[in-house]
């Protein structure tokens, strides 16, 4: 008899599942953004926004004109900057104002005569700083590239400096500091966060909406089997767009080398799906209509993509946040899958995420299962 009733639940599970992909696939926009979203929003986000200087606006303002100056202005080339722009000195303020050049370089007269005298002059650099990241980065640039310059141009070499220890610097498992194989992968675990919980809760939502929960409650369906469903359906849909961004996208189209296995990563993605999807059911509950579900996904999805070390590393955060954020499995799939396709890490390097991962979807899919029998009992009332 309770294998009858196992086979029985399994096959509920299966056809409710069915339904839950047939209506997806009906429904085009939701298909439309999850084709987007693993394959051109993948794209878009890895190649479009970068973590390095790339074609950086300057101008010049060389009072000076000597060789040096000039030498400094020609150091600046492409790829970090654009080609440097002459400007006279009461140019510079008008078009730092209109946002035309991040930098602004100023060479004062005399300044390679008084360098040689030994006078130690000034050369000023102004930074547009909307952009924080390009300014911070391209500052040490041209500061950097400014003291090469001098020191070869003063002693004929381009380091003066005499160190009693010789260091070594070896960057591993991106040598180049390429930020376009960190934002790639990234974008993918964030994307598996945001339609999983969007589609979940949307399903749920729609349910309700319209009026398809009632014909469920008259059939002999137990809530978990319901919930299990639409984990199953829409997280197969999440996995699908994962492994086609993960072996198309990332290593044909963007040429991204993947330095672990990409079977365990998907396994990985697997079980979070679980954890995620059970968010998802959980927020659906809680709402009432889609506006409702929709505020309370940017409340959620936003915190977790930021503070689970995606973004910004979690040592980096206050000590208070790095606990509260163990309470959610994203944390842990942010974790295991950079020690994956970063550092070529294996399941024994990851099977405790792994484990705590699951143990938080688990406890995440009781309070959605309570939340969701709940919510039946008053539809039924």
């Amino acid at each position: 008899m309770a294998a009858n009733r196992f086979v029985a639940s399994l096959s509920n599970i299966y056809r409710l599942g069915i339904k839950e992909l047939r209506s997806l696939v009906a429904d085009k926009v939701l298909l439309v953004l999850i084709i987007w979203a693993f394959s051109g929003g993948i794209y878009v986000a890895s190649t479009a926004t970068s973590t390095e200087l790339h074609n950086a606006p300057v101008a010049v303002v060389d009072e000076d004109q000597s060789p040096l100056s000039r030498r400094l202005v020609d150091a600046l080339y492409p790829p970090y900057f654009k080609l440097p722009q002459q400007m006279a000195l009461n140019q510079m303020d008008a078009v730092m104002d209109k946002g035309l050049y991040s930098f602004t370089l100023i060479i004062p007269a005399h300044f390679q005569s008084d360098l040689v005298a030994g006078r130690q002059p000034e050369v000023q650099l102004n930074i547009d700083a909307t952009n924080m990241s390009q300014s911070f980065i391209g500052a040490s640039y041209i500061q950097s590239i400014a003291s090469a310059e001098i020191t070869e141009f003063l002693t004929g070499k381009r380091d003066s400096t005499a160190l009693p220890i010789q260091l070594v610097t070896r960057v591993r498992f991106n040598p180049n500091l390429n930020g376009k194989w960190f934002g790639g992968v990234m974008e993918v675990i964030s994307n598996v966060t945001m339609l999983t919980i969007i589609l979940v809760g949307a399903a749920l939502i729609r349910e309700r909406e319209h009026g398809t929960i009632e014909h469920l409650l008259v059939m002999p369906l137990a809530p978990v089997e319901i919930m299990l469903a639409k984990i199953w359906a829409n997280g197969l849909a999440v996995l699908l767009g994962v492994i086609f961004a993960m072996t198309v996208v990332l290593q044909l189209v963007l040429k991204i080398p993947i330095a672990g296995s990409v079977t365990l990563f998907v396994g990985a993605a697997a079980l979070y799906l679980f954890a995620a999807a059970s968010i998802g059911i959980y927020l659906g509950t809680l709402a009432r209509s889609m506006p409702q579900l929709g505020l309370l996904i940017i409340l959620t999805i936003i915190p977790l993509q930021l503070l689970s070390g995606g973004v910004t590393p979690r040592e980096s955060m206050p000590e208070l946040v790095q606990h509260l954020m163990l309470a959610a499995p994203t944390t842990y799939f942010v974790r295991l899958a950079q020690a994956i396709l970063y550092r070529g890490a294996g399941l024994g390097e990851v099977w405790f995420d792994m484990l705590c991962m699951l143990g938080v979807g688990s406890v995440f899919f009781v309070a959605a299962l309570r939340r969701f029998r709940s919510s039946v009992t008053q539809t039924q009332v």
